[in-house]
Formats: C-alpha cells, sequence, structure tokens
C-alpha cells in the first residue's frame, strides 16, 4: 500500500517512516503543503498532520477532496472534538489524535482502504482498442501513443477506457463518475474535470478526448470511431 505522509516534524517522520515501511507499506513523506496535490493522485492513503508550516491541514484537506478521492486520515496533536468533526468535515476519512500506536494506524489505514475497496469498480472488457495512434489494452492496464508507453494513474486510465470503448458515442459524465469514484458530487466532478486535463497532457492528443457540454466525453472527431483489435 502507498502511503503519503505529510508531516513537518524531522523526528516524528523519522521514527513512523521505518516503523511503517516494517509493516509493509511504501511511504513517501513531505514536510509541507507543497507538492501535495500533485502526488496524491499516486498513493492509496495520505496521513496528513495539521500543523504544517505553509498550510493550515483543514485547508489542504479540501484541496485533497477537490482533486481525488484518496482516502486521507488526519494524524494531528489537535484532539478536541470541535478539532476532529473539523476534520472530517473537510473530507478527512478518519482522526488520529497524537501520541498514538503505531500498529493503531497502520489498523486505521487497512479499514479505510477496505470500506474504499467495497466502491464498484469500472468494468474491463479484455482487449486492445485503438483510436488513431493511440492503444488501450484493457485488461493489461496498459496504454501506448505511437508505439510508445504512457503511465496513467488507476483512474485516469479507469476514464481513458471508458471514453475510448464507447467508441466516438458520448459517454456520459454521470456515467463516468459512478463508474470512477462510485458516486457523484461537487469533489468528484471537480476530480473528473483535473482527470480528463491530465490525460490530455500525458497522452500529448488533447482533441482524443472531446467535451460534449452538459453531457460528457467523447472520442475527437479525428480519432473515431475507435476500433477493437
Amino acid at each position: 500500500m502507498r502511503v503519503l505522509l505529510v508531516e513537518d516534524d524531522d523526528r516524528v517522520a523519522g521514527a513512523l517512516t521505518p516503523a511503517l515501511t516494517r509493516r509493509g507499506l511504501t511511504i513517501k513523506r513531505l514536510a509541507s503543503g507543497a507538492g501535495v496535490l500533485e502526488l496524491v493522485h499516486e498513493v492509496d492513503v495520505v496521513l496528513l498532520d495539521l500543523g504544517l508550516p505553509d498550510i493550515d491541514g483543514i485547508v489542504l484537506c479540501r484541496r485533497i477532496r477537490a482533486v481525488s478521492d484518496v482516502a486521507v486520515i488526519v494524524v494531528s496533536a489537535r484532539g478536541e472534538v470541535d478539532d476532529r468533526i473539523q476534520g472530517l468535515r473537510s473530507g478527512a476519512d478518519d482522526y488520529l489524535v497524537k501520541p498514538y500506536d503505531v500498529d493503531e494506524l497502520v489498523a486505521r489505514v487497512e479499514a479505510v482502504r477496505r470500506r474504499r475497496g467495497e466502491r464498484p469498480a469500472a468494468p474491463e472488457p479484455p482487449g486492445v482498442i485503438r483510436a488513431g495512434d493511440v492503444s488501450v489494452d484493457i485488461g493489461r492496464h496498459e496504454v501506448q501513443v505511437d508505439g510508445q508507453p504512457v503511465s496513467l494513474s488507476r483512474k485516469e486510465f479507469q476514464v481513458l477506457a471508458l471514453v475510448v470503448s464507447a467508441r466516438g458515442a458520448v459517454c456520459a459524465r454521470d456515467h463516468v463518475l459512478n463508474e470512477v469514484w462510485g458516486h457523484r458530487g461537487p469533489a468528484e466532478s471537480r476530480s473528473l474535470d483535473v482527470h480528463v486535463a491530465t490525460l490530455r497532457t500525458k497522452l500529448g492528443r488533447p482533441a482524443l478526448i472531446e467535451t460534449v457540454r452538459g453531457v460528457g466525453y467523447r472520442l475527437g472527431g479525428a480519432y473515431g470511431p475507435a476500433e477493437e483489435g
């Protein structure tokens, strides 16, 4: 499991990182809020301290939730009831007060991932779908552009797979949200917009995914209809 530890205290991070690594977790650590939004799509869980030097953790939690549905566990010395309520209302999945037991933290990480794992995944029919020079291997979760592999996050791939699988037909926005995020809401809708913009950039084919305003997405006219092969 990939964990992003956002903790400004070097002593806390220095003790926690090896403890979590020994328990089978892969840890990335940031000492401030800078760079968090760029990394949330690459991890499964964010452990978020609230007392960061450059941004209040509550504000950062809201920003994370606006672009991603990644699991967020607040780990903070702020232990008042109002603090915990504010953290949960800002989008955190759980709230753990310092000091804490590492095994309890790991148990909470695993519990959050189990709950989120119950969400329905996007259907993944087998086969390779081609749209112009873009090749999407549905079964292997692999994408190539002009013969070169392109690395995508899980949700980026799911969004792309849904659009290309429609083979030029409009893929409704609500359908994408339900299949990839499991439900619809303002945060998920903003996250979808970010994922589509990121896909256009990563693939280097901005015209591949066309926005149908108020409806959803479809393959751009120059790329459709997609063909399976």
